[in-house]
């Protein structure tokens, strides 16, 4: 019987926390319905209409943006626990890190270079 009481605490919870949630989901439906205008449905950051035919042509420069939000995403992710095990690597650990870091930082020149980061 002691092992139902406890997990009571964890289904107190769980159950408060699903009514919260409820209800803020249900208070900001119906506090914020405001009817729909033109510059809502406006072009934002995606740089065509919203509700367009989706055959269009895509600019590549999108793709371009999104892959290098992918690496230096991906670039921070490995840097977080290098740093927090950098004593136990050592010097090779430095080093490596530092030999990926260039290898990231010669691809990005390159697309500055190139023109990829200009925007018209």
């Amino acid at each position: 019987m002691s092992m139902h009481l406890e997990y009571f605490g964890i289904l107190l919870f769980l159950f408060f926390s699903v009514i919260l949630s409820l209800l803020i989901l249900c208070f900001s439906y119906l506090l914020s319905a405001q009817p729909a205008y033109a510059e809502k449905a406006s072009a934002y950051e995606c740089g065509f209409d919203a509700f367009d035919d989706a055959r269009l042509k895509f600019d590549v420069r999108f793709y371009l943006v999104a892959i290098l939000f992918i690496i230096f995403d991906l670039e921070i992710s490995y840097l977080f626990p290098w740093a927090m095990v950098l004593r136990q690597l050592g010097a090779f650990g430095f080093w490596m890190m530092m030999l990926f870091l260039l290898v990231l930082t010669i691809g990005f020149v390159y697309e500055w270079v190139k023109g990829a980061l200009e925007w018209e």
